[in-house]
C-alpha cells in the first residue's frame, strides 16, 4: 500500500478531478482511502469544496467513522465506512453527483438491469438502488453495506452515486462508467422504445468474463475461492447475479 503521504495527494488530486467534471458543486461529495495497516481512513473534510481539498487538511477517522485527527469528516462518513465493512479488498471510496446518474437517482429509479455488455462485464448485473439516507442516518453504513456486498457502486436514492475500488483510480473509473451509462440509458429512453434486456444464456457468459477477469466481489469474511473460473463458489455467485437481474426468477 502506498505511504499516507502518497494517498493524501490521490485524495486531493480526485477530488479536484471530481470538480472539474462537474460532478460535484459546493461542498457535495466526499473521497476516502484506507490507511495502512488497518489504522483507518482518510477523508476529505466536511464543508471544503473538492475544488479546495488540500492534502494536508484531510481528516484521518477510524473504520467506525470516529475521528482520529483535528480536522472534522464530512456528515456522510457512514456511507464510506459502510463500503469498507463490505469488502476486504475495498480500499477507496467515492461518492458524487454526477448528473445523469444523480437524476436516476432523485427519480428512484434503477439502471438495472444492465442491458449493455461492457458494462455487465465491469460493473455486474445490476447497479443497487438505496434508499434515501439523509446526513447522519444512523442506518447509512448499514445500508451501504449490504449494497456493496456484491456491487461495486450503487445509486443512492437523492444522493448521486457511490463506488468502490482497489484503490482511487478504480473508483474513479466505475464513477465514470456508471454516469456513461446512465447518459446512454436517459436517451435509449427518450426514444420511447423499451430497453431490450439480455438475454439469460448472454448474462451468464458475460458475468462468466467477468469471473475470469477476476472482477466477482465477495463480501466482508466470506472464503477466497481458488481461481476466477465460474465453477463452484463463482459459479453460484455468477447465478445469483443472474437471478437477482432477472426479478428472481431462476
Amino acid at each position: 500500500m502506498k505511504s499516507a503521504f502518497e494517498l493524501r495527494h490521490q485524495i486531493s488530486n480526485t477530488s479536484r478531478e471530481l470538480h472539474a467534471r462537474g460532478w460535484v458543486a459546493n461542498h457535495d461529495g466526499n473521497v476516502s482511502h484506507r490507511l495502512p495497516r488497518g489504522a483507518g481512513f482518510l477523508i476529505t473534510p466536511t464543508a471544503i469544496s473538492k475544488r479546495d481539498t488540500k492534502a494536508e487538511g484531510l481528516a484521518a477517522v477510524s473504520l467506525a467513522g470516529e475521528p482520529t485527527g483535528r480536522q472534522k469528516p464530512p456528515s456522510e462518513v457512514q456511507l464510506h465506512v459502510g463500503a469498507y465493512r463490505a469488502r476486504a479488498e475495498v480500499m477507496a471510496v467515492i461518492h458524487a453527483h454526477p448528473p445523469e446518474a444523480s437524476a436516476f437517482a432523485l427519480a428512484g429509479r434503477s439502471l438495472g438491469p444492465i442491458a449493455m455488455p461492457e458494462v455487465v462485464v465491469s460493473l455486474g448485473a445490476e447497479l443497487p438502488l438505496v434508499p434515501l439516507l439523509l446526513p447522519k442516518d444512523p442506518s447509512s453504513a448499514a445500508q451501504v453495506e449490504e449494497a456493496l456486498r456484491y456491487a461495486d457502486a450503487a445509486l443512492l436514492s437523492g444522493n448521486g452515486v457511490i463506488t468502490a475500488g482497489v484503490d482511487l483510480e478504480q473508483a474513479l473509473l466505475r464513477m465514470e462508467l456508471v454516469e456513461h451509462y446512465a447518459k446512454i440509458l436517459s436517451r435509449a429512453l427518450a426514444l420511447g422504445s423499451p430497453v431490450r434486456p439480455l438475454s439469460d444464456d448472454a448474462l451468464a457468459k458475460l458475468l462468466d468474463m467477468r469471473a475470469k477477469a477476476g472482477l466477482v466481489v465477495r463480501p466482508q469474511g466470506a472464503p477466497a475461492a481458488a481461481k476466477p473460473k465460474a465453477t463452484g463458489a463463482l459459479r453460484s455467485i455468477v447465478t445469483e447475479e443472474v437471478r437477482r437481474a432477472l426479478g428472481g426468477k431462476s
